[in-house]
Formats: structure tokens, sequence, C-alpha cells
């Protein structure tokens, strides 16, 4: 969980305690994939494949030199590298007949924050290896030329690389995209390969620097990691650090891994699961360019090398509903919380609002009409908090009598009150209940509107992208914690929760000076933190506390304050013999303990004075 989440829930609980209580009474040591140690872009040594050019020499020699030193790979050292692009309706993907290896990946329904076309993996950006051990040294599969012929299939425009070795053998990459499809299904075919290795362990290796492709760097670069799911079904992510280098060495077997943006995920599955691996992200220091410089390498079964393998990358947004069609756990790239804050997205608000995405094209009348559909379901809740609230306000008389009799003694004041609610048969906590089974969905929605692309790039009101904060005035200077921008949804939800405090507070018994300061306090302590939060967000937060006066008012129509305390009393009657339930005779023998323990240490306290001896 990122800083931004953990601050946030933690002021969000400590508002909610506040009202419940005064209101509602590197990898380590060298392994098959980490011995890839350099880019492929750096590996041009004499002992690679991608040699440096010597002195110009007649085709002929040159050939011979690269057969002595490569045998059957030699048919692959030399040639023209060729960009063949593979195109549907939502993707455009720009291949190389060098490496046979994708180049650059566009988004074609999507566009920066800034409007231009988006790149998912932009041209120089992206690095492949597929590192094989022949006798003759260890040789990147990546690196070599590859003839190109593009062909139709029921599954999709497709795309074959091949590579005759000398031997008979071949080396074959086969890329098949589908239609209407962000999956790009990718099959390594070999034949005779295994006759040139000495080892049958092929490391695969994916480097990326990853491009900011929304409004806040910073922001971006928090939300930017890798992630990936074993085979064991455990999904794990590396530290979303905004800064240095974060590394883990995998041992356990990996059905996929990917980069993660905010929105969008670049991602390869394994058909037959990767042995082992190694990840890391770094953040150099000073780079206002690049989020972060990220590093993939996987262990291939050696079964692939002998007989070829499946696999299938993804390149698209992070919808919901569009990766968990990809693969096991893929849906996991969208961030809907932990505990039970995800099924709470899961199975309740991403269900609600597809289903009104369907009939409604405006994104901000589906958020009203999603807040009007939560207060309608927590309505019973709503409606015992307020009750709860109602009864403690009609005692309030006598409870200020309690005040004047025992305001000297606490002890004798809170033992005295837990006498009479008993005796009224009312929970002095039963108003805030309610509102603390409400706290779950308070906390799902602070995940669900952040990682919503469907809010991405949508406009309502003064908000022009409801996935970003709404900036009506921009400062010419920064205030700490603040920004520099003005917010009005979070400006307008600080007003009404001040609003909805100061009413709380008026159908509460008396709250205490400090108190009733720190109340208001916590609002605009959110103003600070929420100024950069997405406008779907404070805009969901602020029509939820308008909808909660209309429910109150509403309620309020129908409750008579006298009609309350007559059940009270009568319960009063009822329980004026009655044998003190469990849990409210331990409340009182605990608080006649504390008092006889406070009095003792009072006691204790007060030495006698000798009187001196004249």
């Amino acid at each position: 969980m990122d800083k931004d989440k953990v601050t946030g829930l933690v002021l969000i609980s400590v508002l909610f305690l506040v009202y419940m209580f005064f209101f509602a009474p590197e990898p380590p040591q060298q392994t098959p994939p980490a011995q890839t140690t350099t880019a492929p872009a750096q590996q041009a040594t004499p002992e690679n494949t991608a040699l440096a050019e010597p002195e110009q020499v007649p085709d002929s020699v040159r050939q011979a030199q690269l057969t002595q030193r490569w045998g059957e790979f030699a048919a692959g050292m030399q040639g023209e590298a060729q960009e063949v692009v593979l195109e549907n309706e939502v993707v455009r993907i720009a291949l190389s007949s060098q490496g046979g290896t994708v180049q650059s990946v566009l988004l074609k329904q999507y566009s920066t924050f800034s409007r231009e076309p988006l790149y998912l993996v932009e041209e120089g950006d992206a690095q492949f290896s597929l590192e094989a051990a022949t006798d003759r040294g260890a040789l990147n599969l990546y690196d070599l030329y590859y003839t190109a012929e593009k062909r139709n299939s029921e599954a999709g425009e497709q795309l074959v690389f091949s590579l005759s070795l000398g031997n008979g053998g071949q080396v074959q990459h086969i890329y098949t995209l589908p239609a209407d499809s962000y999956q790009l299904h990718y099959e390594f075919k070999t034949s005779g390969l295994s006759n040139n290795l000495s080892s049958p362990t092929l490391n695969y290796r994916w480097q990326q620097r990853l491009h900011n492709l929304e409004r806040e760097m910073e922001d971006s670069r928090q939300r930017s990691t890798i992630k990936y799911y074993t085979a064991d079904e455990d999904f794990e992510e590396l530290d979303k650090n905004v800064s240095g280098k974060e590394e883990l060495q995998i041992e356990d077997a990996v059905k996929w891994v990917g980069f993660n943006h905010r929105f969008f995920t670049s991602a390869i599955i394994a058909e037959k699961s990767f042995s082992r691996g190694y990840v890391a992200t770094e953040v150099p220091a000073g780079d206002t360019t690049f989020l972060k410089h990220s590093d993939i390498r996987m262990q291939l079964p050696d079964s692939v090398a002998l007989a070829g393998g499946q696999f299938t990358y993804f390149f698209g947004p992070n919808n919901y509903y569009l990766l968990n069609k990809v693969a096991d756990g893929f849906g996991k790239n969208v961030d809907l919380g932990y505990f039970i804050l995800r099924p709470i997205n899961k199975w309740l608000i991403i269900p609600v609002f597809h289903f009104l995405e369907q009939f409604i094209s405006n994104y901000g009348i589906i958020i009203l009409l999603l807040v009007i559909f939560i207060k309608m379901l927590l309505f019973p809740l709503t409606y015992k908090s307020y009750i709860g609230m109602a009864k403690m306000r009609v005692l309030k008389p006598q409870i200020d009598e309690l005040k004047e009799k025992h305001g000297e003694d606490p002890m004798k004041m809170q033992q005295e009150q837990m006498k009479m609610y008993s005796q009224l048969g009312i929970n002095p906590i039963s108003g805030c209940i309610p509102m603390l089974l409400q706290m779950p969905i308070l906390f799902a929605m602070f995940y669900f509107f952040p990682n919503s692309i469907e809010l991405r790039q949508e406009s309502f009101l003064w908000a022009e992208d409801l996935s970003t904060y709404d900036s009506v005035l921009q400062l010419p200077f920064s205030i700490p914690a603040y920004g520099d921008h003005v917010s009005l949804f979070t400006l307008l939800m600080t007003l009404s929760t001040i609003l909805y405090t100061y009413r709380n507070q008026q159908m509460s018994a008396a709250v205490p000076g400090p108190m009733k300061t720190l109340s208001y306090l916590m609002p605009v302590t959110f103003l600070f933190f929420l100024n950069s939060f997405p406008a779907a967000l404070t805009y969901y937060y602020f029509v939820s506390n308008i909808v909660t006066f209309a429910q109150q008012d509403l309620i309020k129509r129908f409750v008579n304050d006298d009609k309350i305390l007559q059940i009270i009393e009568r319960n009063r009657l009822k329980n004026k013999d009655k044998k003190k339930g469990g849990f409210q005779a331990r409340l009182e023998q605990a608080l006649r303990a504390s008092q006889e323990a406070q009095k003792n240490k009072e006691t204790a306290a007060v030495k006698p004075v000798k009187k001196s001896k004249k």
C-alpha cells in the first residue's frame, strides 16, 4: 500500500472515530536469469552476437569469419533490419526482423494527458534478449536477422520470423494478433536448435524505460512497478518507491510478469511457467523524462529450447473485466484494495458502475447514481444511527443534571451515566455501530476511483479529467502539503463535511470544547490531503454528504423526540427491578474498580506530616 493511501485511510479512520465517540455516541548471487547482466544494446562485443564492425572486408570473407566463429548460427549474423506492423482496431504493434521482437506499441483508442498518441512501448525504449548457451559461447537469439512473412490466419493477422540454420535446423518467432484484442500471441518454435546448445536453458530478458502518460510525474512514478503471478497463485509486486532501486530474486515458478502503469500494463504470460526470475525497477537520480527503468529476467523451462514454447504479450488498459479474461490473477493488476475492500469493489461497486455505464455516458451522472444506490443500500444503518443519536439528544437534560451533581468526579460521573443507560435500556454506542459498518465502503471508494481507467480523460462540469484533480485556480506558488492549485470539489467536500459535523453536534449531547474544535479541524486536514486526489473521489464524497443531509431531514420528519422519550421512560420502569446484563454489570464493575484504584492512589500520595517536638 503506497504512502498516500495509508495516510488517507488513517485520516478517514480518525475522523470516523471522532464522530463515533462524540457525535454518535539488484539480484543476489548469480542465477540463470541473472547471467544476462547487460542490456542487449550493450552486448556489442567480439564475444557476442552483435559483433563490432571491423574494417571493410568482402562479404564472402566476412561470412567465412562469422561461420568460423559461430558455426551454424552465422546465417543470421548479417542482414538488414526491416520493420513489420501488425495492427487491429485497438493496437498497432511494430516488430523488427532483427531479433524478431517488438519495437513499439501504439494504443489507438487512448492518448497521453497532453493528448498525444499513447505509445505504451516507444521505439528504442524496450530491449529484449533470449540468451542461449551454445558450444561457441553465449548467444542472444534476439540479435539475429530473420526473414519476415505476413500471413492471414483464422486466429488473426500473423507474422512469422524465420531463420534456417546450416545443419537443417530452424528458429521461428510467430506472432498472431487477433481482431479487436490487446493480446499478441507469441510462439517460439525450434528445430534442431538443441544440437547446437551446450545447455538447454534459455534466459529471457525484457528491459524497458517507462514513460509518464499522466498529469503528475511523481504520482505516476509512485503507482508504477513490476507485478507478477506465480504458478502457486500468489500475486506479488515490487515496492512502489519513487527513488532508488527495488529488486527481487524470484525462486518460484512464474506464470506471468509485467510492467504496470497506473492505467496500463505491458506483460508476458507463459503457457508453461517460467522456472524462476529476477525483477528490478530503478529511478535514476534527477531523471525527469522516465518514470522508472525496469528489468525483467526469466529462465525458461528446458523444454522450450528442445521443442519451443507458447507465450502471450499483453499491451493494454487496466480495465478490470478485460484483464480478468487474459490469464489467472491478471485482474489483480487493478488495485482494488486489501482484505475486505477488494471484495466490496469486486462484487458491489464495479458491477453497479459497469451496469450504469451501459445506459449512461456521462460519468458525473454515473457517480451521482452510484452515491444514491449506496446510500439507499445503507439507509437502514443510517436510520439506526440517527435514532441512536436522537435518544442521546433527548437525554441531554438528564446528562446535564449528572454533570452538575458529579462534575468534579469524572469516575463517578461515568458510573452514574452507565447506570442511567442501563435503566433506560440504551446502548450509548448504538448510533456509532451503523457508522462503523459503513466505513469499508467509504474506504473501498478510496481505491476504486483513483484506479478506474473508465474515468480517465472524462470531463464533468469544470473538471476536465475525473481521474485527476480538478484545478479551478492555479496558484503562483506552492503551499506545503496543499500544492499549487485549488480543487473545487475538494473545497466543496470540506465545506459539506464541516456542515455535517455541525449538524451532528446539534443532534448529539454536548461535546467538550477541545473536542469540538478537533472535529472541525479534521475536515480542514482533508482539504490539504485530498487536494491532489482524483476529482471523481472528492466529487463522490461531496455528493455523499449532500445525500446524507437529505436522508437525515427525511428521517427527522418521521421521528418524534417526545415519543422517543416516552419509550425511554417505559424502558426505565420495565428495567427498574431487572437484573443487569452481563456486559452492563461487568462494565459498571470495571468502572467501580477503576474508581477505587484511583482513590487508593490518591490516598497513598497523601502522607501524614509529623509534628516536631518542642
